[in-house]
């Protein structure tokens, strides 16, 4: 016999400012993710929603706006675009950036799909 749970979301708000980017970026992984909750387990979504505001006060630390580096290769042969972060900024917003370390960090399979649907920026 199937049980058929209802998975109990709810809407976290999280304030990024005076955050450094990989932290806030692993924090709100894991409310995506679930792994807060009892009822976790790696195939199922049981994530929460989570609302980041003032994304524009995060901090970068180090020279990580200079250093670090995003690749996008175009699909041509010897087509691998190289943009700082500073660069990055400038382009996508600080919005994209955090949505792109938020990636970095979920499962790579179906399920990232529709867990980075639940991520919201004020």
């Amino acid at each position: 016999m199937k049980t058929t749970e209802q998975i109990q979301r709810k809407i976290i708000t999280v304030d990024a400012e005076n955050k450094s980017l990989g932290r806030l970026a692993v924090e709100v992984a894991v409310l995506l993710r679930g792994k807060n909750k009892p009822n976790y387990v790696p195939y199922k979504d049981v994530g929460d929603t989570v609302v980041v505001k003032n994304v524009d006060k995060m901090k970068f630390t180090g020279n990580k706006l200079e250093n670090k580096n995003y690749f996008h290769y175009t699909g041509y042969l010897g087509n691998l675009k190289k943009k700082t972060l500073k660069e990055f900024l400038i382009k996508r917003g600080p919005k994209e950036v955090l949505r792109n370390a938020i990636m970095g960090m979920l499962q790579k399979n179906k399920l990232r799909a529709r867990q980075i649907k639940r991520l919201r920026f004020e």
